[in-house]
């Protein structure tokens, strides 16, 4: 599995990149075979913006936006807005796989 650490219009820590694919590879855990996971961080008019996109089988593409005033606030809202879609699509996947 491959995650891609980008910044756009700024300049980030080594140990932000860290966290940020740590934190990827915990929410991981909930997907069902993920296949690539990119984090963006970007500077937007003094706002600071983390994007989370999470690329799923059969083009299934699962993305989470969250800006704040540091960027390890908006990892953090990015982070919880991308687990509680991914515990949603399990939820249908198993309630889908026992109607069976």
């Amino acid at each position: 599995m491959q995650t891609t650490v980008t910044a756009r219009h700024c300049e980030i820590p080594d140990a932000l990149r860290e966290q940020a694919r740590l934190m990827v590879a915990r929410i991981l855990k909930a997907a069902h075979r993920p296949q690539r996971a990119q984090v963006v961080f970007d500077v937007d008019h003094q706002k600071k913006v983390v994007e989370l996109k999470l690329h799923l089988p059969r083009g299934t593409t699962r993305i989470a936006t969250a800006e704040a005033a540091d960027f390890r606030t908006a990892l953090d809202r990015a982070a919880d807005k991308l687990r509680r879609q991914l515990e949603k699509t399990n939820s249908r996947y198993v309630r889908r796989s026992v109607a069976k």
